[in-house]
């Protein structure tokens, strides 16, 4: 499920079992989250309870957008969303012809398409089809690096 398939609601906080619903994830994945990307850092009220804003929701959102759909690894999700986040993101736009590129800054892109559920302009969403269509050749290229790791195990074994 991706983020703009979430509704959010209109609230200014939100418990950890709330985001949990939302996100689809349990309470332990949250905390993990936290300890590993520090752009998910929600506060605690008195009673030392964690307290969810709007922003904290969102991202929550994108860290599983990015490790379950976009199947990032943790370290490959926090340096892209510390580039987003950054506004050191860039867009390589290459002509029908691919005889010339051209960049576009995103910084400002993400705060807009989280607040308006829109997607970036020239990226049209993704259907399940096509995210499932890219798992499974995720899967075959990590089948085709296992094989070739081991050819080259097997060589640098025999010229020993």
């Amino acid at each position: 499920m991706s983020r703009s398939a979430v509704a959010i609601p209109e609230k200014l906080f939100f418990k950890i079992g709330e985001v949990c619903e939302l996100a689809g994830v349990q309470a332990h994945v949250l905390r993990y989250w936290e300890s590993e990307f520090p752009m998910l850092a929600p506060q605690k009220n008195r009673a030392g309870q964690r307290v969810y804003r709007k922003r904290d929701v969102e991202m929550a959102l994108k860290i599983k957008e990015l490790l379950y759909e976009d199947q990032y690894t943790i370290a490959g999700a926090k340096k892209r969303l510390t580039n987003e986040l950054r506004g050191g993101g860039k867009l390589k736009i290459v002509n029908a012809d691919g005889d010339g590129t051209a960049t576009a800054d995103l910084q400002g892109i993400d705060q807009t398409f989280a607040k308006a559920g829109a997607v970036r302009p020239g990226i049209a969403p993704r259907t399940a089809e096509e995210r499932q269509g890219l798992k499974r050749i995720a899967t075959e290229l990590r089948e085709l690096l296992s094989l070739l790791e081991k050819e080259t195990k097997s060589k640098a074994n025999k010229t020993k």
